[in-house]
C-alpha cells in the first residue's frame, strides 16, 4: 500500500487536487495533514501543494514555513522521505531550507494563470522518472510569484550537479528569455536537493493527469512517485 500525505494550510486550494490525483493514479488513499499538527502520519511521499498559505502575507511561503508541521515534514525530508512542493509547495521548500533560493515576483508583476512548455532536464529525480531527459511536456502554471532567484554559485552549483529539473520552453524545447513567462533565472521552473528525494516545481502537473482535463502530460510526476516508492519497498 502507497502511503501519501498532502499538508494543507490556511489557504491552500490545490490539496483536494492533489489528493484525487494521486488517489486515481495509485489506487490508495491519501491522508489530509492539517498544517497545525505536530507529525506527519508514515509516509511514503509528502506534497505540499500550491494555494496561498496564510494569504501570502509577508512573504509567499514564509509564514506557511513556520507552522507546527513544518518541522516534521523538514525531519522526514531530511531523513529520506521524498517530498513534492507544487506552487505555493515550491515556495514553501525554499523558505524552509529545503531547496536554495527563493520565488520573487513575476516580471510582469502580473498574476498568469495558463498552459506553459516544459523541458524536461532530468530523470535521475524520485519525481521524474517516467519522462526522458529534453522531452517537452505541457502543464499550467498560475502564480503571482513564480520568478526563480539564486545568486550565481548557486546557479552553477544546480546546473553542476543536474538538479535543474525543469525549464520553460516553446514546444520545440527551445529555451530563451522568450518562453519563459515570469522572469525565471535561466528559465528555471523546478529544481531537486542534492538526492533528488525532494522536488519543487511552479506548474502544477495534477491539473493534467487526465485526458477529462484537457491533457496527461503532468500525471508522469506522480507515476513516478509511485515508482520509486514500489522500488524503496523492495
Amino acid at each position: 500500500m502507497l502511503r501519501a500525505s498532502v499538508i494543507v494550510f490556511p489557504g491552500s486550494n490545490c490539496d483536494r487536487d492533489v489528493k484525487t490525483a494521486l488517489e486515481a493514479i495509485t489506487g490508495f488513499p491519501v491522508k489530509m495533514v492539517w498544517h497545525g499538527d505536530a507529525t506527519v502520519p508514515s509516509s511514503d511521499l509528502i506534497v505540499l501543494p500550491g494555494g496561498f498559505s496564510y494569504g501570502d502575507y509577508l512573504r509567499c511561503g514564509a509564514m506557511a514555513a513556520q507552522s507546527p508541521i513544518m518541522r516534521d515534514v523538514v525531519e522526514k525530508a531530511r531523513k529520506g522521505t521524498p517530498v513534492l512542493g507544487i506552487c505555493n509547495g515550491f515556495q514553501i521548500l525554499c523558505e524552509s531550507g529545503l531547496l536554495p533560493g527563493v520565488l520573487m515576483r513575476n516580471k510582469s508583476l502580473h498574476f498568469i494563470c495558463r498552459d506553459v512548455h516544459l523541458k524536461v532536464e532530468t530523470d535521475k529525480t524520485f519525481f521524474t522518472g517516467c519522462y526522458r531527459p529534453g522531452e517537452v511536456i505541457r502543464v499550467p502554471i498560475a502564480h503571482a510569484e513564480g520568478n526563480y532567484f539564486a545568486d550565481t554559485e548557486t546557479l552553477d552549483r544546480l546546473e553542476g550537479e543536474g538538479r535543474v529539473v525543469f525549464r520553460y520552453s516553446d514546444a520545440e524545447g527551445t529555451v530563451s528569455p522568450e518562453t519563459c513567462p515570469n522572469g525565471a533565472q535561466r528559465n528555471i521552473a523546478g529544481i531537486a536537493d542534492p538526492t533528488g528525494r525532494i522536488v519543487g516545481m511552479m506548474p502544477h502537473p495534477e491539473r493534467l493527469y487526465e485526458k477529462m482535463l484537457g491533457g496527461t502530460d503532468g500525471r508522469r510526476v506522480f507515476e513516478s512517485a509511485v515508482v520509486g516508492a514500489v522500488a524503496a519497498m523492495g
